[in-house]
């Protein structure tokens, strides 16, 4: 489970090549789609998908504007979420919202399924792996004749940071009443 904000770095070491190679595959993925359509491969749009496909998971626009701003890119906020629209739609990238009043993007990787657990406090989202909702979910959706098509897996609530630091104070509050 790793935790994410909207201005978390990008992931180090070997996950980092990995990351990196994934994001340049689906730079082309894109590229490539957006040719088949016959819609115009900017470098504004390139800039974009690179840095939702190597920057982090969860990102926000801010996040993103500010990714490409510290590498020396002035993209306009219009310009990233009409990127980001042509993502989605691509099939590349999703958009969540976690109901923190602004919306996230990520990359749509091959790999485990995986859910959200967003701290109501801090906005800290960690991702965990779904594999036995991935098995259950089917009977359960077989169980009451419904043919599952998607899902989504959010878990909302307090990290234990938020948590630590909740008690903490109610100890020290505690022992100044007592």
């Amino acid at each position: 489970m790793t935790p994410t904000t909207p201005s978390s770095p990008p992931p180090t070491s070997v996950m980092a090549t990995t990351d990196a190679e994934a994001g340049r595959d689906l730079g082309e993925r894109f590229r490539r789609w957006l040719r088949e359509r016959h819609l115009p491969v900017t470098r504004q749009r390139d800039l974009v998908a690179l840095a939702v496909f190597t920057g982090g998971r969860h990102l926000s626009v801010d996040a993103i504007e500010r990714q490409l701003r510290d590498q020396g890119h002035k993209i306009g906020l219009a310009t990233i979420y009409r990127s980001l629209e042509v993502l989605v739609e691509s099939g590349l990238v999703r958009q969540l919202d976690f109901g923190e009043g602004f919306k996230r993007w990520e990359a749509k990787r091959q790999g485990s399924p995986h859910g959200h657990l967003v701290c109501a406090r801090c906005s800290v989202v960690t991702e965990f792996s779904t594999d036995r909702f991935e098995r259950i979910l089917p009977l359960v959706a077989d169980e009451h004749g419904f043919l599952l098509q998607r899902h989504r897996v959010e878990i909302h609530g307090l990290c234990r940071a938020c948590r630590d630091a909740e008690v903490g104070v109610l100890a020290r509050a505690g022992r100044q009443g007592g």
